[in-house]
């Protein structure tokens, strides 16, 4: 992709792939008086869009790294882009007890990345 490497390739499909996931799972919580079933089916749909970012993401990515390595990397970037649209779009900002536990696991995932 644009002359990337494959792991970069990975790497920004995943963020794609990342940023439709997190708003399918939690972009309805804007929406509460949207009927259940509606969010089911309009996050179904986003998460279809999820899946045609991460599938090429891990069949490119993994040229250069391992299905745990591409595991790990998924990690760091959902965590980031939840973390990124917690606060600017549900206006929930992650607290600093919530950013050590985080950072934890993202220190776990470049543990698992670096392998």
């Amino acid at each position: 992709m644009f002359g990337l490497s494959p792991g970069l390739t990975a790497a920004a499909l995943l963020l794609v792939s990342n940023l439709f996931m997190t708003v399918a799972w939690y972009g309805h919580l804007k929406f509460k008086t949207v009927p259940l079933l509606t969010v089911i089916l309009v996050s179904w749909g986003i998460a279809f869009v999820e899946y045609c970012f991460a599938v090429p993401a891990n069949r490119i990515g993994s040229a250069t790294l391992t299905a745990p390595q591409l595991k790990g990397l998924q990690e760091i970037i959902s965590l980031l882009v939840f973390a990124l649209f917690s606060t600017t779009v549900l206006g929930q900002a992650v607290t600093p007890r919530q950013a050590l536990g985080f950072a934890l696991i993202v220190i776990a995932a470049v543990l698992i990345v670096g392998d």
